[in-house]
This record gives C-alpha cells, sequence and structure tokens, in this order.
C-alpha cells in the first residue's frame, strides 16, 4: 500500500508512523553512506506531511505546532537525519509566515501545499561570508554558507547575506533552489547527522528580486516575529528526545534479547540483575521528565502563535524560558542516556552491524548547535533576576 493511498484515511502522525517502519529498514545502512536521501524525500512529499503545519484554507493539514513536532519525534526515533529536514523544512516555513508580508507568504503556502515543495536553509546568521550589493531594482547575493541543512534536493531556500551598505543589516530571501548562481556542494561529512545534507552553498552573483525578500515585519522585528528562534529551539529539543526515546527502545529489545547476565550477578537473566534495572530506573526517569518539559513547552509555543500580532514581549519572554528548559532537559539526559545505553547492552553491542552508536553521535552532532553554557547561563538570568532571554536567532 503506498503512502498516498494511506494519506486518504489516515491521521498525520498514522501516516508518518507508517513512513517511521520504513525508514528504519534502511537507516543504519544510510547512516553509513551519508549523503542525500532522496528516495525518503520522495516519500515525505508524496506523503502531503510537507503541508503539515499550513493552514487549511491554504492547502494545508492544519497542525499545531505540538502536533508536527510529535511527528518530527516519531521521526528522529529512528532516523534523526530525517526528522531534522522534516522539521527544518516546516522552520523555513515558519520563517516566511513570521518575517514576510501575506501577499508573499500565503502564496508560499499555497504553492508547497498543492505542489509538495521541500523548502531548505541556507540562513546561518553567524556565517557572514554571503553579502548583498544592490543593483537598479534587485540584490545580488555572493559568498558561502555553511551548516544548509537540507539545501540539497529541495525546491525552495531561505537565504540570507549582509548589506554592508546598510552597516552589516541581515537581509533574508526566499528563493528557489535551483536559480542561477545557487551550488549545492554536498560536502557534509560529519560524524552524526550523517544525511541532513547541513554542507556548505555558494552565491554566485544570484539575482534576488524585492519579492523574494522578507521585509516586512522583518527578522525578530515584532514579539511575534521573535518566535522563529523558539520554534527552532523546541525543534531541536524533540529532535534530541525523539533520538533518546530511539536509543532507549533499541537497548531495551538488545537486553531483554542477547544479553546474558555477568559471570557474578546471582540473577537468572539481565532482566532481573539489580544494576540493569538500576539503569533503567534512571533511563525511565530522564524520558519522563524530558517528555513533560517538551510537551508543556509544545503548549506554551501553541498558546503563543495563535495570539499572533497580539503576542507580548513579557509573553514572548514566558514561551523562551520554557522552551530552553526543555531543551536543556533533552539536551542533557539525550546524551547521558545514549552514552549508558552501552552499560545495560554489552560489549557485545559495540559491534558495527548493531549501530547503537549512531544515536549518540547524532545527538551530540546537533547538541553543539548553541553551546549549552550560554542556554543555562539564559536560564540563570531568569531564575535569579527575572530577565528573560534577549530575542536573537539562538534564544
Amino acid at each position: 500500500m503506498t503512502v498516498k493511498l494511506l494519506n486518504a484515511r489516515l491521521a498525520p502522525l498514522e501516516i508518518a508512523r507508517e513512513l517511521a517502519i520504513e525508514f528504519a529498514r534502511t537507516a543504519v545502512e544510510r547512516d553509513a553512506r551519508g549523503g542525500t536521501p532522496k528516495a525518503e524525500r520522495d516519500k515525505l512529499r508524496s506523503s502531503g506531511l510537507l503541508a503539515l503545519s499550513i493552514p487549511g484554507q491554504f492547502g494545508g493539514l492544519d497542525a499545531t505546532w505540538s502536533e508536527t513536532f510529535e511527528i518530527v519525534r516519531e521521526f528522529a526515533r529512528v532516523d534523526s537525519s530525517i526528522a531534522h529536514v522534516f522539521g527544518f523544512h516546516h522552520l523555513m516555513l515558519a520563517t516566511v509566515r513570521l518575517f514576510a508580508k501575506p501577499s508573499q507568504w500565503q502564496t508560499w503556502f499555497r504553492l508547497t501545499a498543492s505542489k509538495n515543495w521541500f523548502w531548505g536553509n541556507t540562513l546561518n546568521p553567524l556565517d557572514t561570508r554571503t553579502v548583498v550589493r544592490n543593483r537598479d531594482g534587485w540584490r545580488e547575493f555572493s559568498g558561502k554558507k555553511s551548516f544548509c541543512s537540507g539545501a540539497s534536493d529541495s525546491e525552495m531556500l531561505i537565504a540570507s547575506a549582509v548589506d554592508e551598505a546598510a552597516g552589516g543589516k541581515l537581509l533574508i530571501a526566499a528563493i528557489p533552489s535551483k536559480r542561477t548562481g545557487i551550488t549545492q556542494h554536498n560536502d557534509w561529512h560529519n560524524m552524526g547527522q550523517r544525511q541532513t545534507d547541513s554542507g556548505s552553498v555558494t552565491f554566485e552573483r544570484v539575482r534576488v528580486e524585492e519579492s523574494d525578500l522578507l521585509l516586512e515585519p522583518g527578522p525578530l522585528s515584532t514579539p511575534f516575529a521573535c518566535l522563529r528562534p523558539l520554534i527552532a529551539q523546541l525543534h531541536f529539543a524533540n529532535v534530541f528526545l525523539g533520538i533518546a526515546e530511539g536509543a532507549f527502545e533499541e537497548a531495551r529489545k538488545y537486553t531483554l534479547e542477547e544479553t546474558r547476565p555477568w559471570f557474578r550477578s546471582t540473577s537468572p537473566h539481565n532482566n532481573q540483575d539489580p544494576y540493569i534495572l538500576s539503569h533503567y530506573g534512571d533511563f525511565w526517569v530522564a524520558l519522563q521528565s524530558t517528555r513533560l518539559l517538551v510537551e508543556r513547552a509544545g503548549a506554551v509555543l501553541d498558546t503563543a502563535w495563535a495570539k499572533g500580532s497580539a503576542l507580548t514581549g513579557e509573553e514572548r519572554g514566558e514561551v523562551a524560558i520554557a522552551i530552553a528548559t526543555a531543551k536543556v532537559s533533552a539536551s542533557r539526559n539525550g546524551l547521558e542516556l545514549c552514552s549508558k545505553v552501552f552499560e545495560v547492552t554489552g560489549a557485545r553491542a559495540t559491534h558495527a552491524s548493531v549501530a547503537l552508536d549512531r544515536h549518540w553521535r547524532n545527538l551530540r552532532t546537533q547538541s553543539l548547535h548553541d553551546p549549552l553554557d550560554y542556554k543555562l547561563q539564559e536560564l540563570g538570568d531568569w531564575a535569579l533576576n527575572g530577565t528573560p532571554p534577549i530575542p536573537t536567532f539562538y534564544s
């Protein structure tokens, strides 16, 4: 049965679960291979899930952020690269919704829903090598961008460039991925998240029309527009939680089916060994506490999103604290769990064919997106001084 047939009668989460089963069959082999997961991205296109967060009036499935991130987690349990690019696609849609005029984002939403467009990222505000040149009635982007997740095999890109003539102002645009002058280098070869296509992209005198630019209300211009970085942060928290949940399930299966008690153990089976049980108790507490924080953050974001332009700066600050708290928990607990699963699976679980290490590699790679120390500093300033995080592209 194809996903398109399923789509006619199944809810989005059920479609995602069907896809996750398919993705899991090849996840280990694809992780080792790296590169673009073309077949899997095409399955996402045909599933209709690329329109998940788009309102129904524009042809989408009208999902809340909590519902969208539940599907991100579903994918992350088996394939965190797919979860990453899928979630980033919806983050790019949020970017145009928050930074662009209605006449722009509504058109892009309709086209995305009707044509199953995949959106990729070449924004990276910390990489300032791409610059703007002002031409007669249009702009020219030239330079290079790194960490361009999902850019390969996309139809649209969110791109940014520094306008030195305007004092270093960051200009953000939505442009077709195949526009003349754009080269995707496919040079992502890191230890984790190996199929996120997060390599570099070069812009060589790329023409950017005024209608491509996201100028009104523009980046981080209002409390509502300042939800964009928080959506990104909650996306990562859900990916991390999904990775940890997947590692837990794989370790649990391996412990029950493959391991033998240590020779000094008095238990006939490892599922009765007190040390093994203690570890699984720790795993359970870590996962349950993180789930509660992540789900609460999703509910707070949903409430803020529904307020739209009426959202206040104070309310935006409350969302930032909830999401930062969830992300710290997901990062810390996820990294510890993905490392300690080997203590309940044993030496044989380090064999390359088991690939249990991929969960730690994936989470460790993505968790370095922005330093946890600075997230804790923001939370400390809130806890001690009542000062909410200052809106940036990372907080």
